[in-house]
Parts: structure tokens; sequence; C-alpha cells
């Protein structure tokens, strides 16, 4: 009877930890942090409470679990900017056509559950909230150290300022993944991107000299 006992208090043997990390990540990425409950969470996972609690932790630890699964799924979109791209301007080119596709792929949840999973939280998710800003801030660095390596390459004018162009195109990013979560097809995002685009400063032409 005991034994019993602890069997039924404990982690079932059915349990698939990486399928139950996939159900609780497009939960929180489809309603938010705090709008996903305990409840829908063991209701779509199948499992107690306390066998939650077992194998993640708290919700908070869950759910900064299921972040680390998305970005290791390809959900950071950072990754193209160290790609084979000779200019940093077709990296940045390159992380928003891949953006627009990605916010909308239609087997996960629209938009970038980095971005609006936890964009308006009560004061007791301010860790949630941080480690997420704490993402953010990690792509615009590296975007902006992506711009001044092209500044060094030659193929960025040398006026341009890298945090300023850096910080700009997060924020057409974030836009887009708002955009998307309200609808807008992948096409209307790869124009936001394309429009984006047209910002990139250009290198100044030489002035041609008058014939003598």
């Amino acid at each position: 009877m005991e034994k019993s006992e602890a069997k039924a208090r404990g982690r079932p043997r059915s349990f698939d930890r990486e399928a139950a990390l996939e159900t609780a990540m497009h939960l929180f990425w489809q309603h938010g942090y705090e709008a996903t409950s305990l409840t829908q969470l063991t209701a779509a996972i199948g499992v107690s409470a306390p066998s939650l609690y077992a194998a993640f932790g708290d919700k908070e630890s869950l759910f900064l679990q299921t972040v680390a699964r998305y970005q290791a799924r390809g959900g950071d979109q950072t990754e193209a900017l160290w790609g084979d791209f000779k200019t940093a301007r077709e990296a940045v080119a390159s992380v928003l056509t891949e953006s627009a596709i990605r916010l909308t792929d239609p087997k996960y949840p629209r938009g970038c559950m980095v971005v609006l999973s936890a964009v308006s939280c009560s004061d007791e998710a301010a860790r949630v909230q941080k480690q997420l800003s704490d993402c953010r801030s990690t792509w615009e660095k590296q975007m902006q150290e992506r711009i001044a390596r092209g500044i060094t390459e030659g193929d960025v004018p040398a006026s341009a300022n890298p945090a300023a162009l850096a910080s700009f195109y997060m924020a057409v990013l974030q836009g887009m993944s708002l955009h998307a979560k309200d609808g807008a097809s992948r096409e209307q995002l790869k124009q936001i991107g394309q429009a984006a685009m047209q910002a990139w400063p250009a290198k100044a032409r030489a002035k041609r000299r008058s014939p003598v």
C-alpha cells in the first residue's frame, strides 16, 4: 500500500519531459506567462501539480526552461547575424526576412515568445521580465557588434552609429512580432522588413572632379 501511494505521488513512468516542455512552451507562448495557469499546464501536459513541480520546480522555473527551449529550437533570430554573409546589411536583412517567416509559422503560436510572453506583468513577475529583457539585450548587442564589424570591414559607412542602428532594427523586429500576433500575413511582415532596410545608411559617393 505504501509503495502504491508513493508511486501515485511521484512522477508517472509515462512522463515525457521533452514533450511536457514543448506543451508548456506553446501555452506560455500563446497566452503569456501570468495568464497561463497551473490548471492549464497540468491539464495540457496530463500530470498532477505535484508531478509538475517535481519535474520542473515552480511555474517560474518551468517558464524559464521553456524560454531556453524556445531559443534552442531556433527562436533566436540573431543566429543569421553570424552566417556566411559578406556584409552587415545582408545579415540584418536576412534576420528580418527569417523573422517574417518564423513569426508566421502555422505550426507555432504567432509572434516571438521572448517579446510577447511577459510584456505586461505584475511586480511578482519582475524576475521573469528581467530574464526576457536580458535576452533581447543580448540580441541587440550581437546586432550592434555585427554592424560595428561592417564598419571595420568597410561595408558600412564610418559615420554610422552601430548602437542606434541596432536599437532601430530591434524595434522593427519587436514591432513585427506584435503585428504577427495581431494577424499580419507573412508577406506584410516581409514588406515591413524591406521598408526598414531602406533606412540603412548609404555609403557616400565619391565626388566627380570637374574636367580641367
